[in-house]
């Protein structure tokens, strides 16, 4: 018997938690419980909770170790965990679908948002499965998929950036100032559930092997599966609202349609493993060190 109620939100990926007050003394059974939950929705969301930021880093916590606020973007002030995504006072956007921080060789286990300041209509986020996404790739599309590998990178194109505003041009100069470069397999094999997901998303910038025009087309290819609405699930946030989220085998879209309204949440995610592909193999660090990102290294 399940300690809450578990309501799905959409046929293939997120649920619904309900009957758990995130700020209370939490059992480890409990907490085994929503683990197996995140494991099996992929993504799980709790509404209108009363956690503060030590709350949101006190529940992450359970469930692994968790990093600094971010590899090179500044963390909130006193809360070196929790990376502040406040749309007030930037334009930046994070509308583009990806998962998190996988230019690191160990990107986070997850992800535990929290809603501070939602507009009145619009800011919503959509998650997709990259479980399923694999699933439906026909055969030889999914044969050849399990052979690639590709590198990730937080370094941006910078010849499509001359037209950007200066203030998205500051921000990517902060998000760069220390390049990392991953070479991560395309299809990961899920640590907990050995399920088999496309890993892939917004800092893939090339597959080894093949050409960039050869890349962007196949990996065109790949993530309209991602994408299909059928492996996706839409959150409409209220203010308080936590969404946790397996990144290993998800993307996510924070669509930017609310103008110039306030928009405020703030993240903390837990560290990861190296991701392995089919062949066992692990991702390999090309550039960069994380080591300051994750405090300490968590065993393969």
């Amino acid at each position: 018997m399940s300690s809450f109620d578990i309501q799905p939100v959409a046929g293939r990926i997120g649920a619904e938690i309900v009957g758990v007050d995130l700020s209370a003394d939490l059992s480890d059974e409990l907490i085994q419980e929503i683990r197996q939950a995140l494991i099996k929705y992929k993504v799980i969301f709790f509404r209108r909770q009363q956690l503060d930021a030590n709350g949101q880093v006190a529940f992450a916590r359970r469930f692994g170790e968790v990093t600094t606020a971010h590899p090179t973007v500044s963390s909130l002030a006193d809360h070196p965990e929790v990376l502040d995504l406040d749309y007030s006072r930037t334009s930046a956007r994070a509308n583009n679908w990806h998962t998190d921080v996988t230019f690191v060789d160990r990107p986070p286990l997850g992800s535990v948002l929290r809603a501070l300041v939602i507009p009145p209509a619009g800011g919503d986020t959509i998650w997709a499965n990259s479980v399923t996404a694999y699933q439906d790739l026909p055969q030889h599309l999914r044969s050849l998929a399990d052979q690639l590998w590709a590198v990730h990178s937080n370094a941006y194109d910078y010849a499509t950036a001359f037209d950007l505003p200066e203030e998205i041009k500051a921000y990517r100069a902060v998000f760069t100032s220390t390049i990392y470069e991953t070479l991560h397999p395309v299809v990961r094999v899920h640590p907990e559930s050995g399920e088999k997901g496309l890993f892939i998303g917004g800092f893939v910038r090339q597959i080894r092997g093949l050409s960039p025009t050869e890349s962007t087309e196949l990996l065109r290819v790949l993530q309209s599966y991602v994408t299909r609405p059928e492996n996706t699930v839409r959150w409409r946030w209220q203010v308080g609202d936590v969404a946790f989220w397996d990144n290993r085998a998800t993307q996510h879209y924070a669509i930017a349609d609310y103008g110039d309204q306030p928009r405020r949440v703030q993240r903390v995610t837990i560290a990861g493993d190296i991701p392995v592909g089919i062949d066992g193999k692990h991702s390999e660090a090309i550039k960069g060190d994380s080591s300051a990102y994750i405090p300490s290294k968590v065993a393969v």
